[in-house]
């Protein structure tokens, strides 16, 4: 029989029930980078430990999964779900039988469920349709000048792959597999939460319903490997920090011969030494002497599509003074933003010649020094 397993989301992810958004994310990162199977090649533990932080991720993440989550949490003893001694697939009092099927009057919880457990349903290792692959999900830092004027980058995204040497079945070659202990063969746990609980894959067999005798020697008996796969991509011109790009076809790959998930890439945007953005505008800090500001001059200003333009400064121009200069910003969707030039008044040490001409224009202009 199915072996009954209680998960606390909020306890897997060490976070209270008040958690914010920010923090569990915080927390998911801490421990997805501690536990990833990667870096802790030689703990067959840790792999099963990060798919536990990934699920709890997956749910309290989502604010709508989070609260039929959190309402799921709150039931306590259900009367006719399951229970203590009620394991799955038994018939609880009253002659009804439980299932992930039997949530669909519940206010959708059954497909809240579901998503959880990636919707795969394995009975004894065989899927009940094509799958799906995964969406990956990439944040890619990027120059200023790339985002604002575009460009073709290459990056580097991890990818997990079934493994090619086992065709994802985890049994290394010629060597035949077992039923698992933990789920008794059946390929599914229960989950519960007091005496509520449904029916999800076991993550010991990974809904199999068999373990390897012998592992595969390159998956490690898991029947999915961990790759890094080179994409190049043309940035659109004009994107900003959180803008989003869906590329088809280029996450992992479906299950069962279903169609492979896309790659959703994140832009970041890296801060200029000389730029910043507002929207579509573009403002810098130009430098001029007391001289240029008090007598006026010409000044020449870079912009963000690498050419340069001749700002006059007037006479008396004051420290902070903001030029406009049109339709030179970013463009995108067709529009374009303007470039705001901030004046930065320095002053500079006097000495002999110059220190004296200074004082007799304080004297001439009646200054106090």
């Amino acid at each position: 029989m199915p072996t009954t397993h209680t998960k606390d989301y909020y306890k897997i992810l060490d976070v209270p029930e008040t958690a914010s958004a920010d923090d569990i994310k915080k927390a998911y990162r801490r421990l997805a980078k501690k536990y990833h199977p990667d870096a802790n090649a030689n703990d067959p533990r840790a792999a099963e430990r990060f798919k536990a932080i990934a699920e709890a991720y997956s749910v309290l993440s989502d604010p709508e999964r989070r609260r039929q989550y959190d309402q799921v949490r709150s039931m306590g003893p259900f009367p006719g779900f399951g229970g203590p001694g009620a394991d799955a697939g038994q018939r609880a009092p009253g002659g009804f039988r439980f299932s992930m099927d039997d949530l669909s009057d519940l206010g959708g919880l059954g497909d809240l469920f579901s998503s959880i457990f990636d919707g795969t349903r394995r009975r004894r290792g065989r899927t009940t349709a094509a799958e799906r692959g995964r969406d990956v999900e990439y944040v890619l830092d990027i120059p200023f000048l790339t985002a604002a004027r575009g460009g073709r980058v290459t990056l580097t995204v991890p990818i997990t792959e079934e493994c090619a040497t086992c065709s994802g079945s985890g049994n290394a070659p010629g060597s035949r597999p077992r039923p698992c202990s933990e789920c008794g063969g059946s390929g599914m746990i229960s989950f519960g939460q007091g005496g509520f609980s449904v029916q999800r894959p076991c993550p010991a067999c990974y809904g199999r319903g068999h373990v390897p005798s012998v592992p595969c020697p390159i998956c490690s008996g898991t029947g999915q490997v961990s790759e890094r796969r080179q994409i190049a991509i043309n940035v659109p011109q004009g994107v900003d920090t959180g803008s989003k790009m869906r590329i088809a076809g280029k996450g992992e790959r479906g299950a069962g011969g279903g169609a492979p998930g896309d790659l959703i890439i994140t832009f970041r945007v890296q801060p200029h030494s000389f730029f910043w953005r507002e929207g579509l505008d573009v403002h810098c800090t130009v430098p001029i002497n007391i001289a240029q500001a008090t007598l006026g001059s010409r000044v020449r200003v870079r912009t963000v599509d690498g050419k340069k333009v001749t700002l006059r400064i007037p006479p008396g121009t004051q420290p902070g003074t903001r030029f406009r200069i049109r339709g030179q910003g970013i463009e995108k969707d067709e529009r374009r933003g303007d470039q705001y030039v901030h004046v930065r008044v320095t002053v500079p040490e006097l000495h002999g010649e110059s220190e004296k001409l200074m004082r007799e224009l304080a004297t001439a202009e009646n200054m106090k020094y």
